[in-house]
């Protein structure tokens, strides 16, 4: 039987194979979101869950101690959505979407645009500490 590595390195190509579905900017923009959650902090753990008929791949998601965010490409955006959003200190007003809920949040992110890498790593690393 062939070994196919860790699970991190498993849960790592299949995030990889997911970015390069998207031939476009979503694919590029989705990875540089990846990099810079993975930077805010050094415990995060990298899965992808909710693999179903209709998205096969499944979804990045990021967690420590609880979901932390959750990264998708939309037709028109790469969203990052963090499941706790509604208690997040949010003072650069990145959260864009979800505005409503009163739990989750999220930032849409167009082509194009640009988001404030530190504002985005502070975002994040306050995320996981409403997980502990």
């Amino acid at each position: 039987m062939k070994d196919e590595g860790s699970s991190v390195e498993r849960t790592s190509r299949e995030v990889d194979a997911i970015l390069r579905q998207a031939s476009d900017w979503r694919g590029a923009t989705l990875a540089r979101v990846r990099e810079i959650v993975l930077s805010a902090h050094p415990d995060l753990v990298e899965d992808v869950k909710w693999k179903k008929p209709s998205r096969p791949e499944g979804v990045p998601v990021w967690s420590l101690g609880g979901i932390v965010c959750i990264g998708e490409m939309l037709k028109s955006a790469v969203r990052l959505t963090f499941p706790k959003g509604a208690q997040l200190k949010d003072p650069k007003g990145l959260c864009n979407t979800r505005l409503d809920s009163r739990t989750v949040r999220a930032i849409d992110i167009g082509e194009g645009a640009k988001v404030s890498e530190a504002a985005l790593r502070s975002l994040i690393r306050e995320a996981v500490k409403l997980n502990r």
